[in-house]
């Protein structure tokens, strides 16, 4: 069925209802869930999704007050809102919430970049040439937009191809776009002027939507690091559970278990939070796969517990993609207000750190008295 070809004096929510009408005669369906208003739509229909016939509501719930210390040394109370359909996960992080408020989390981030590989195929010469010339490549990257910067490059050799990965600053973007644009033009310029043959501006070896090593080690958009120590008499009336059992749990869980299934990451469920925060933002969702890659840690402290966590690969922006819907945008505005002397991506992967780390204490204590079943039965779930 043909969803593109519309009267041209069609606005977007004229457009989205008439692709809505033919899909449902042409197959027989009832989408009339799925319709929108007019005012939620923003510029979704041009911008965000090709042939709009409408849009799936998630559930919005709100957690906090979260207590953060960001890294620029200010101290907020956050108020988050998560974006899901996971019963128990609102309640478990606004639970994490309150367990932490006491000493307050303490975040730090550091700019990693946002990284695109070019893959070329290997000629002699070509890797020289792209070092020697690398003042001038970069110069052509960074005129294809007034918000990048290249950071830096590196280069691997694999049988035959070599890959170009560019590290960018894309200001307040999370910026894959603006990378992949610039990628695209540097490497027609090594094809032009080194007769280098461009397989692809996405090499993979930039790990995008995809978790690796890599990503892992080295970082990619913010490296988010929160910590937080939590007194015994807290673990015991907010959080039902003492020390020494999150400690053997945190154990056998994040320790013994993720070294069993060789697991590139070591946490409780740190993509429930980032995935959340993601879709509430306006964030692309997919980026929920490098989120996930971060480890847990959880020691004794001198009266109760001290945990931290570290995220390497928190891929956020302000501008572009989805966070300029009105829905999303009014959900980060809420999630980022205070505003921090940070730079506002920043305030926003360090939140997002912090609301990880409560998120993985309240869960830790759940699994350590054995109530998230429990939990989730109450809640609605698994019924």
């Amino acid at each position: 069925m043909d969803l593109r070809k519309l009267p041209s004096d069609m606005n977007a929510d004229e457009r989205i209802r008439e692709r809505r009408t033919r899909i449902e005669q042409e197959l027989g369906v009832d989408l009339s869930q799925t319709s929108i208003q007019s005012t939620q739509i923003g510029k979704a229909d041009e911008k965000n999704c090709e042939q709009m016939f409408g849009a799936v509501p998630v559930p919005l719930g709100l957690a906090g007050p979260l207590r953060i210390q960001f890294s620029s040394g200010e101290t907020q109370e956050v108020y988050v809102p998560l974006a899901t359909t996971e019963g128990a996960l609102v309640a478990g992080v606004n639970r994490g919430c309150k367990a932490a408020h006491e000493s307050g989390v303490q975040v730090s981030s550091e700019y990693i970049g946002i990284t695109r590989t070019i893959a070329l195929e290997e000629s002699e010469g070509l890797e020289e040439n792209i070092r020697a010339q690398y003042e001038k490549w970069k110069q052509i990257g960074e005129a294809t937009s007034r918000h990048l910067k290249i950071l830096s490059y590196d280069i691997d050799t694999k049988d035959g191809v070599v890959f170009l990965t560019l590290t960018g600053d894309t200001n307040e973007a999370m910026g894959m776009n603006m990378i992949t644009i610039a990628a695209q033009e540097i490497g027609s310029y090594l094809s032009k002027e080194h007769g280098a043959n461009v397989l692809t501006v996405a090499g993979n070896v930039d790990s995008d939507k995809k978790p690796s090593m890599r990503t892992k080690t080295r970082g990619r958009g913010y490296r988010v690091k929160a910590v937080c120590t939590v007194s015994e008499e807290t673990i015991r009336s907010v959080l039902k559970s003492d020390s020494a059992s999150l400690l053997k749990t945190a154990n056998a869980k994040l320790e013994l278990g993720s070294k069993v299934a060789d697991a590139l990451s070591s946490n409780l469920h740190a993509a429930n939070i980032v995935s959340a925060l993601h879709v509430a933002t306006g964030q692309d969702p997919a980026h929920v796969v490098e989120g996930s890659l971060a480890d847990t840690l959880i020691e004794k402290s001198v009266d109760g517990i001290k945990i931290s966590v570290e995220l390497p690969a928190v891929l956020v922006g302000v501008r572009g993609g989805g966070t300029e819907l009105p829905a999303q945008k009014q959900c980060r505005e809420l999630i980022m207000k205070p505003k921090t002397a940070l730079r506002p991506a920043a305030q926003l992967a360090e939140t997002i750190g912090a609301a990880v780390l409560v998120g993985e204490l309240s869960l830790l204590a759940a699994q350590a008295s054995n109530s998230l079943a429990k939990a989730h039965q109450t809640l609605g779930r698994d019924r």
